[in-house]
């Protein structure tokens, strides 16, 4: 008896908001056949029900809307759903090549559009997966691109803090190191000279220090392993 087919990768879940029942069928046996993935398919016939589902439902992967549908049409579906703060991708299914309405729903943030007649075989699950990692891309792009804002705001609170700390330290350093100016032109024995002396290298040194702290390169430090 051959061993059972462990499926590691989970299914793409999909939830289709379309009256067309024969299409349905036609739909879910394209799916089922496909060999790269799996998928869970949801069915619903009505906007009112889809969205009722999506109210409820845990996040899905993505939903294939089709135009034409009782209550409202698919972009209006689109508009209802991305007013209720609904992310899922969305993807049109038309009968017909329609420029003008693809560039309509792209503003309710519909990934793509299919044509029914044109989705036979392996086009359907092809097309899903493709624009499903699409959209993965451009999370994980918009993600990198948050976390390299937040790196680079933190970098310039904490560069902003060492220059003020800096210019705090600056101001006793400068007091300290006149008054030692000072004492060093005056008629001093030469163990309150080599102490005022000291203090005067030592104070130098500090400065030398705290300019190398002010500035430095703060782009080169990770700060996100402190």
């Amino acid at each position: 008896m051959p061993a059972e087919t462990v499926h590691l990768t989970p299914p793409i879940q999909l939830l289709f908001i379309d009256d067309d029942a024969g299409y349905m069928a036609v739909a879910r046996h394209l799916l089922s056949k496909y060999q790269g993935r799996r998928f869970l398919t949801i069915w619903k016939q009505s906007p009112s029900t889809g969205l009722a589902f999506l109210e409820t439902r845990p996040p899905l992967d993505m939903i294939v809307v089709d135009y034409y549908l009782p209550e409202m049409n698919g972009l209006e579906l689109a508009r209802e759903i991305r007013a209720r703060n609904i992310d899922t991708p969305i993807i049109f299914l038309t009968s017909n090549r329609d420029f003008r309405l693809a560039i309509e729903v792209m503003k309710f943030g519909v990934e793509d559009y299919l044509i029914k007649d044109e989705a036979v075989d392996s086009v359907l699950p092809r097309s899903i997966i493709n624009i499903l990692e699409r959209v993965r891309l451009k999370q994980r792009i918009a993600a990198q691109a948050k976390t390299d804002l937040i790196a680079r705001k933190r970098t310039d609170a904490i560069h902003e803090l060492v220059v003020t700390v800096c210019h705090e330290f600056n101001n006793p350093l400068a007091a300290i190191k006149i008054s030692t100016d000072i004492l060093l032109r005056q008629e001093l024995s030469d163990e309150d000279k080599r102490v005022v002396t000291a203090i005067d290298n030592q104070i130098s040194e500090v400065e030398r220090e705290i300019s190398r702290l002010r500035d430095l390169n703060f782009e080169r430090i990770d700060f996100t392993k402190l």
